[in-house]
């Protein structure tokens, strides 16, 4: 028995000109097998691409393990190919299967999407060499225009496949390939080879470009058995978690331009040329960007949209295009519309997302071109049980899947269970769940304040983000802890994101994950040499250790030892003199907080076990308020904490002030509010002693000092500054003033105001020398 020649037709994915060769071909051929590039785990669920689905859709699979999370999207469109197949192979009775190893394959290690460019170095040098020499030749830009100059603008598909096969051959090469994509093309040839050997009839190969150079060769020299599907090592483990599941699309995603490597980009443009060819996609596309550019008030009046048309064509003619392809139209907007100069390259000559500084014109009309379609999927296609479960999960809550809801953290356990669940979608990412309001730790704001505002959307991603989700586990507590851990291992980070990780953790009510982020975080302790870091970290943690039974799981000797550790670290940064960059102070000041806190809590026995001495930390803040090499924010805020701490007082606050001078007041004062306000601010005599000092400055001490002054002035709550302005008002007899006329939001820039009134008092100064100005007369 003779064996035939299978057909293989090589595609570039998402290419409209490709689509209709595959859907001509199949329906001329009619043959017995049509296999497709793609995953070969769904055969036996094939039937689900049929349901009638909206496009875009992609089929996820994935991989989830303790050590490893892999993802893959294969995604169709209308003018995918291999939609086209499966349609086309239905119809004309062929047995269409996928023949592609699974996404959870090691071949797609380091593949987010399956119909992605070259994957290694070697590929992609090879096919960006080739492709710009015939763009050199040619006379174009980039592949993308080539593609379309050769492809896209042909309207005779029977005269194309040749065309492309002498194309991708070149494009190929004599490369190898990967070790993924030979191992990829091992199992499509068996696939191949198994379907050719049945002699029942012609057997239709769609795949990849790239790959039909090799599977022509291949088939040959496999053996013709049809090949298992590959299974993940220890699939059997409850922890190992594994499949392919359809989920919702869209244009945005699917577009080149925001970062997906697929083939093609401005999907929406392609998919019009599918349904009406180029002239009328063409039309189409200035039609839509028209409308954007009027509904966002940009100039598009109808002689102008008459004008990019004319020059549309005449791109076109001079390019050698019977009719204007996406680049002339492109091109032609840009001409018509953009009379600026460009502070960024025209966003259709590259890849990758729209850089800063494109003019809005051309942003719109890349977005037209990329279109706003979404996919939905047909009723009843099966989900993961993440899916049910999170709807479950909401009904017994009584959460609305839209709405704006309001949470009392401290009346009950029906809200607080609420809250957990709310953060828990939001570890996993999920669309239309905004926390709008709250306490920013879990332990960390006063009983007044707990309370949550959570806005709750019905986003139309919200499905496709759950069964993506679905991936880390079957209910919201295990898909949102594991989740959590991939985020904690895959980030790494400095101590304050391991304590804001746990934060995290207590709030999502995910507390059994906290004893090996705490070992971890203890043992980045000892390196630590950032105190803004440590501070972020103590000020998170003080309050577990000071409440633990407020979050159930976690241990107290494990949170103990670790506030234990990061105070003596802090301590030790504390101490010596250092600079404080402007954009790290505040940060400073938190670390001296967390250490002013830590000598309350001990001294309160809330943590028993703390072993760093509150008399050490004390001293320390003694001898730094004293020393006149460290950092005046650094003196004024260990000045602050001995006041707040009620502790012996070597140093004066306003004498420190008056020693610092001007240019460095500002800095001293700043510390000394941050940590000791409510001593400070409702002592009479330090108001009194500051509005002397800042009185006594010069026009241009003060102009000098006013951006520190207003920074240090923002550690007062607005009830405590205008308290202030009030004692202010008083010692100057501000009759007629009120406090609210202080406190208010300024209207010009102050450090303006002030530098332009120190300007205005030295001409005055100047033209009463050139006795031109007299008792504030001009002459």
């Amino acid at each position: 028995m003779t064996v035939s020649e299978p057909v293989v037709v090589g595609v570039r994915h998402h290419s409209p000109t490709c689509a209709r060769l595959v859907r001509d071909t199949i329906v001329a051929l009619r043959p017995a097998h049509v296999l497709i590039e793609g995953p070969a785990d769904v055969n036996d669920r094939i039937e689900e691409f049929h349901l009638g689905h909206q496009l875009p859709v992609a089929l996820y699979s994935y991989l989830s393990t303790p050590d490893v999370h892999r993802a893959s999207w294969t995604p169709f469109a209308e003018h995918s190919p291999e939609w086209q197949a499966m349609l086309a192979g239905r119809e004309v009775g062929a047995r269409v299967r996928f023949i592609d190893l699974p996404a959870w394959h090691e071949a797609f290690a380091d593949l987010d999407h399956r119909y992605g460019d070259a994957a290694d170095d070697e590929e992609e040098r090879q096919a960006r060499a080739y492709t710009e020499a015939v763009a050199a030749r040619v006379g174009v830009d980039d592949g993308d225009v080539l593609w379309d100059h050769l492809f896209e603008s042909q309207t005779r598909v029977d005269e194309i496949g040749p065309r492309l096969d002498q194309w991708f051959d070149a494009l190929r090469g004599d490369t190898p390939g990967s070790l993924g994509n030979v191992a990829r093309e091992e199992q499509m040839a068996r696939w191949i080879a198994w379907a050719t050997g049945t002699c029942e009839g012609p057997v239709l190969v769609v795949c990849g470009g790239f790959h039909a150079p090799a599977l022509r060769r291949r088939w040959r020299e496999v053996e013709a058995v049809a090949p298992p599907t590959p299974l993940p090592p220890d699939h059997d483990r409850d922890e190992v978690r594994f499949g392919s599941f359809l989920v919702p699309y869209s244009f945005k995603r699917l577009d080149s331009f925001t970062g997906y490597a697929s083939g093609m980009p401005s999907p929406a443009y392609y998919q019009w040329l599918w349904e009406s060819g180029p002239e009328q996609a063409g039309l189409r596309l200035l039609e839509e960007v028209r409308n954007r550019l009027r509904a966002r008030n940009l100039p598009a009046s109808t002689a102008t949209v008459q004008a990019v048309h004319t020059h549309a064509h005449g791109l076109a003619r001079l390019r050698g295009h019977d009719t204007p392809l996406r680049v002339d139209w492109c091109d032609a907007m840009a001409a018509g519309w953009v009379s600026e100069a460009l502070d960024a390259p025209l966003p259709w000559t590259y890849r990758g997302p729209i850089r800063p500084g494109t003019d809005p014109v051309l942003v719109e009309v890349m977005g037209a071109a990329s279109g706003d379609a979404t996919g939905r999927l047909a009723p009843g296609t099966p989900l993961p049980p993440l899916v049910e479960a999170v709807a479950d999960e909401l009904a017994a809550c009584e959460l609305p899947v839209a709405g704006t809801v309001r949470l009392d953290l401290l009346d009950g356990a029906a809200d607080r269970e609420r809250s957990r669940v709310l953060h828990r979608l939001r570890i996993l990412r999920i669309p239309g769940v905004e926390r709008v309001a709250g306490p920013a730790l879990t332990l960390g704001g006063a009983d007044d304040s707990w309370t949550e505002t959570w806005r709750l959307a019905d986003s139309p991603r919200r499905l496709g983000a759950l069964i993506e989700a679905g991936a880390w586990g079957g209910t919201l507590v295990e898909a949102a802890r594991a989740r959590w851990s991939d985020d904690v291992t895959s980030r790494g980070g400095d101590v304050a994101a391991l304590a804001r990780a746990l934060d995290q953790a207590v709030w999502a009510g995910l507390t059994s994950v906290a004893a090996p982020v705490l070992a971890t975080l203890r043992e980045r302790v000892r390196a630590e040499r950032d105190l803004g870091a440590l501070g972020e970290a103590l000020r998170v943690l003080a309050p577990l250790a000071r409440r633990p039974e407020a979050v159930g799981a976690v241990s107290l000797p494990a949170v103990v030892e670790t506030v234990d550790a990061i105070v003596d670290r802090a301590v030790w940064l504390f101490e010596p003199a250092a600079a404080v960059p402007a954009a790290e102070v505040d940060r400073h000041l938190g670390a001296v907080v967390g250490l002013r806190d830590a000598v309350l809590l001990i001294r309160a026995d809330r943590a028993v076990g703390l072993t760093v001495p509150p008399d050490r930390i004390v001293a320390v803040l003694s001898r730094k308020a004293l020393d006149g090499t460290a950092a005046p924010v650094s003196r004024g805020a260990a000045l602050g904490a001995l006041i707040s701490l009620d502790a012996p007082v070597a140093a004066d606050p306003l004498s420190l002030l008056d020693a610092l001078g001007a240019a460095r007041l500002g800095d001293a004062l700043a510390g000394l509010l941050a940590l000791a306000r409510e001593v400070l601010v409702s002592d009479p005599r330090f108001v009194a002693g500051l509005d002397r000092l800042v009185t006594a400055f010069e026009d241009a001490e003060f102009v000098g000092a006013l951006p520190s002054l207003r920074g240090a002035f923002a550690w007062l709550p607005p009830r405590e500054r205008g308290d202030l302005a009030g004692q202010v008002l008083g010692l100057h007899d501000g009759e007629g003033l009120s406090t609210r006329v202080l406190t208010a939001p300024a209207r010009f820039d102050p450090v303006a105001t002030a530098a332009a009134a120190d300007v205005e008092r030295q001409v005055v100064a100047e033209l009463r020398r050139w006795g031109v100005w007299r008792n504030g007369d001009e002459h």
